[in-house]
């Protein structure tokens, strides 16, 4: 059986995003989207969240290159003057494991994310990361910690298959490869946890260019299982979307989520869509 999760990263980062997250979910197959709870527009997505109750919303950690929830002062070798976080990947990944002060600032952000979370009164669907950080070994078991206390019951796996990638005739990097092997870890993280996961995700090859050819192209080679696709939709491009993802398509994203063909190209191989919730629920 082929079942398959839509989700909207960054909702709540800017106006356009939320509103195409509500567009895709009222006329397209969006299924869910992730928040981003200390977003400049997460007031606004949790409204229209709110009027949505067959959107599923889950947490979208920040913990690199976004906003955070704690002010600097708290957290102040997280982040910059502004409350942002840097972008340097490797640099932050290696603090993270080597400094206890870095460790205990990080456990504190990420439990205000949650908080912040559960303070919107949204149900808790799933959690991910901002660039795939919980694949790195401590964030993910913070995250599953301390997500389990406010009722986390689905995580997202950033395992996205090569064969599946190449049959859609993309090129598989050494990055990816090397992310699918350490989602391994994660995966068995989460079973120890007793967390639903996916068992297949795609858009990280596609990153911020999931279009709908593309989409149409993956529907003809769905593996069987749980598959989470994940979008950065917009319905405009603004000032910050441009600062921060300069080369990603939001519009095509969004438009291939409303797109009949990429419902029809799902529906012909057989796909159900679905959310993580119907999944924790079974």
């Amino acid at each position: 059986m082929k079942r398959v999760i839509l989700t909207a990263d960054d909702f709540g980062l800017s106006i356009g995003v939320n509103e195409a997250v509500e567009r895709a979910h009222r006329a397209g197959i969006l299924t869910a989207a992730s928040l981003m709870v200390a977003g400049p527009a997460a007031a606004d997505a949790v409204r229209r969240a709110r009027a949505l109750p067959g959107l599923r919303v889950g947490l979208h950690l920040v913990v690199i290159d976004g906003p955070a929830m704690l002010p600097p002062s708290a957290i102040p070798d997280l982040v910059d003057a502004r409350g942002w976080f840097g972008a340097e990947q490797v640099r932050r990944g290696f603090a993270y494991f080597f400094r206890p002060r870095v460790r205990r600032q990080l456990a504190a952000e990420i439990a205000a994310q949650f908080a912040a979370f559960a303070e919107t009164g949204l149900p808790l669907d799933h959690a991910d990361a901002h660039r795939h950080m919980h694949a790195h070994p401590l964030i993910g078991r913070l995250l599953i910690d301390i997500g389990r206390a406010h009722g986390l019951r689905a995580l997202r796996v950033p395992a996205e298959p090569a064969s599946v990638v190449r049959a859609c005739g993309e090129r598989v990097g050494v990055g990816a490869r090397a992310l699918h092997a350490w989602t391994r870890l994660l995966r068995a993280q989460a079973r120890r946890a007793g967390l639903v996961t996916n068992d297949h995700a795609f858009g990280i090859a596609w990153s911020g260019r999931v279009t709908a050819a593309r989409l149409r192209r993956l529907a003809a080679h769905l593996p069987d299982g749980l598959s989470e696709i994940y979008l950065h939709p917009a319905t405009r491009r603004d000032a910050l979307l441009e600062r921060r993802m300069p080369g990603y398509q939001h519009e095509a994203e969004f438009a291939a989520l409303v797109d009949p063909g990429v419902a029809e190209a799902l529906r012909a191989a057989g796909a159900t869509l679905t959310t993580y919730a119907a999944g924790a629920s079974g």
